[in-house]
């Protein structure tokens, strides 16, 4: 199942149209443009940490945790401060996170504006979806593993299961989201982002 079906049957999409404005249609294509980008950013982040998706696990709760889920769904307007910090650490920089919008805005059509302050949001429904599915904060060996399978089957295909054992972000996991095999999905995701950068 994607992420935009899941986030949709939660209420995130219908949250983030209420708050932005604009029709479920729209946030729906949005989400589907923006969150390849967020998945692959938590791959990297899996990858750069010395536990690999345990401690995925560990930062999933400091960022949030499963409130961040809660957060954008309460009927209260979002803290997007929130998620701009769940941006920064798997983004690294606001340029990253400019061309991931810009990238989302020719795949989707919709304004690149628009898609900025989704983005935020979307990043903390991720986020949140992940804490909860994946054990949240203390997450073990077996967390890990059921964070790879989460991660995979988010990025799209029910290989993941099969694929990711607990290899996690490495093998299975890595080849699932990486398009061009060269070790980095984020640059796949963010093509023209390392031309923004360079």
């Amino acid at each position: 199942m994607q992420i935009t079906d899941i986030l949709a049957q939660m209420g995130g999409l219908q949250s983030m149209a209420r708050e932005l404005g604009i029709s479920e249609s729209q946030v729906a294509k949005g989400a589907e443009a923006l969150a390849p980008a967020i998945l692959g950013g938590f791959k990297k982040q899996a990858q750069a940490q010395p536990t690999g998706l345990e401690g995925l696990g560990g930062l999933l709760g400091q960022l949030g945790g499963g409130g961040l889920l809660d957060e954008v769904l309460s009927p209260q307007p979002t803290n997007v401060n929130l998620g701009n910090d769940v941006l920064g650490q798997i983004f690294g920089s606001k340029d990253v996170s400019r061309a991931v919008a810009q990238n989302a805005s020719a795949k989707s059509g919709l304004d690149p504006s628009i898609l900025k302050k989704m983005l935020p949001m979307l990043a903390m429904l991720v986020t949140g979806f992940m804490a909860k599915q994946g054990g949240g904060g203390g997450a073990h060996a077996s967390a890990g593993g059921g964070l790879g399978d989460l991660l995979g089957g988010l990025m799209g295909g029910g290989a993941s299961r099969s694929a990711a054992p607990a290899a996690g972000a490495s093998g299975g996991l890595g080849s699932l989201l990486d398009l061009d095999g060269d070790g980095n999905a984020l640059d796949d995701i963010l093509g023209m982002a390392g031309k923004l950068m360079r």
